[in-house]
């Protein structure tokens, strides 16, 4: 989303990018929410998706809007995904300043990876699988199970985002066990082109019988230097 994007177009990009991801399979029922963090010009804060709405029946005119604070000033009830929402974005704009949505989904394959059992040290979802994942997901570290809301798994979250940038493989999503993944981008279509990428990458590891191997340091470090991958 460019910086001279009404909060009208924001408005209708949020509906928009839902229905899609809805019609396709991605979202079920009322999982899932979407928020984009406003631009001064259009007055600041968030809107994000209402609690319990269904993202394939979204209307532009009843998304909650916020201030700064995310505090709600209209539309219905936020999502109570808003605490997480707000911390990715300050703590995702210290690496990437252009970071204007979040997308989380209960996406079925990432789920389902997370309950595999697996080894204690495990730490991110998925390893450089493919060359599109690498290029246009990166790393994806795993957030312990909380209860939905949690405000612990949003200290994580930032954790791990602050963690990863200042190590220089800035991070776009985070993996939140048995309940799906949180991807941001600069807009609402982006972070959905990222989302679809990540549950395509964790479709074709749930495929095999046997872990699929990973890229190699030296196929990595080609997709750094010819594509500027973060990993």
């Amino acid at each position: 989303m460019t910086e001279s994007m009404t909060e009208m177009q924001a408005r209708d990009e949020i509906c928009r990018v839902g229905r899609s991801l809805f019609e396709r399979g991605h979202v079920q029922g009322t999982a899932g929410n979407i928020s984009v963090r406003l631009d001064e010009s259009q007055g600041g804060g968030f809107l994000i998706t209402p609690t319990d709405a269904c993202l394939g029946f979204l209307e532009p005119a009843r998304l909650a809007r916020l201030d700064a604070q995310a505090q709600q000033l209209s539309g219905d009830r936020a999502s109570k995904t808003i605490a997480l929402h707000a911390r990715i974005y300050s703590a995702a704009t210290l690496f990437d300043p252009g970071v204007r949505c979040v997308v989380h989904t209960h996406s079925t394959h990432c789920v389902a990876l997370t309950l595999r059992p697996s080894a204690p040290d495990r730490t991110e979802l998925l390893a450089a699988l493919t060359p599109y994942f690498v290029m246009k997901v990166g790393h994806v570290p795993l957030i312990p199970y909380h209860r939905p809301g949690a405000l612990e798994a949003a200290r994580l979250v930032a954790q791990a985002i602050g963690r990863y940038g200042e190590a220089g493989t800035p991070i776009r999503a985070v993996m939140l066990a048995r309940l799906g993944p949180n991807v941001w981008h600069d807009s609402p279509a982006a972070a959905m082109a990222a989302l679809e990428e990540l549950e395509e990458t964790a479709r074709l590891a749930c495929l095999g019988t046997h872990p699929p191997e990973p890229l190699t340091e030296s196929q990595i470090e080609e997709l750094r230097h010819a594509f500027g991958a973060h990993w």
